[in-house]
Formats: C-alpha cells, structure tokens, sequence
C-alpha cells in the first residue's frame, strides 16, 4: 500500500488567518485541529481545511510546507484559492 503525507492549508474564521501543517494522517489531523489539541491553533478556531497536497515522500511534503510558509508560498495559496477567500 503506497503511504502518502500530506501538506495542509487551514483557514481560521477567527482571525481571518491561514495556518500550514504536514501530516501522515490528515483526518485525524485536522480533528485534532478542530477539537484544540493542537497549541498553535487553539484559539483560532474554528478552522476550515482550504487546501491540501499529497506527497509520497515525507521530505517532499516537509520541504512543500516550508515553501508555503513563505511569502511567495502565501501568495501562491491566496491566488489558488482567490475565489474562494474573496467571495
């Protein structure tokens, strides 16, 4: 069975802000997201998952996560999801 990680946008309707995570798992991720187990996300929620990327390795999605945390990876995910943050 081929093992994927994967690279996740969450946007938080309190603060209007875009949050950047790897996972192996991304359901249970994104509950533990949702229930506050996660310190960086705590009290941001509620969170709604944006976009997600899967990757087969975990270099790839690591080195995918840190891209998206920079201001041109920013820029990258407003304009994928341009329609969508803008109404």
């Amino acid at each position: 069975m081929i093992q994927f990680y994967y690279t996740y946008v969450l946007y938080s309707e309190f603060d209007k802000k875009l949050y950047v995570g790897c996972t192996q798992n991304l359901q249970e991720r994104f509950k533990a997201h949702s229930k506050g187990e996660v310190p960086a996300t705590r009290n941001r929620r509620p969170l709604k998952l944006q976009y997600y990327e899967a990757c087969h390795d975990l270099r790839d999605a690591r080195h995918r996560e840190q891209y998206l945390k920079t201001t041109h990876g920013r820029r990258f995910i407003r304009q994928r999801l341009k329609s969508y943050l803008t109404g």
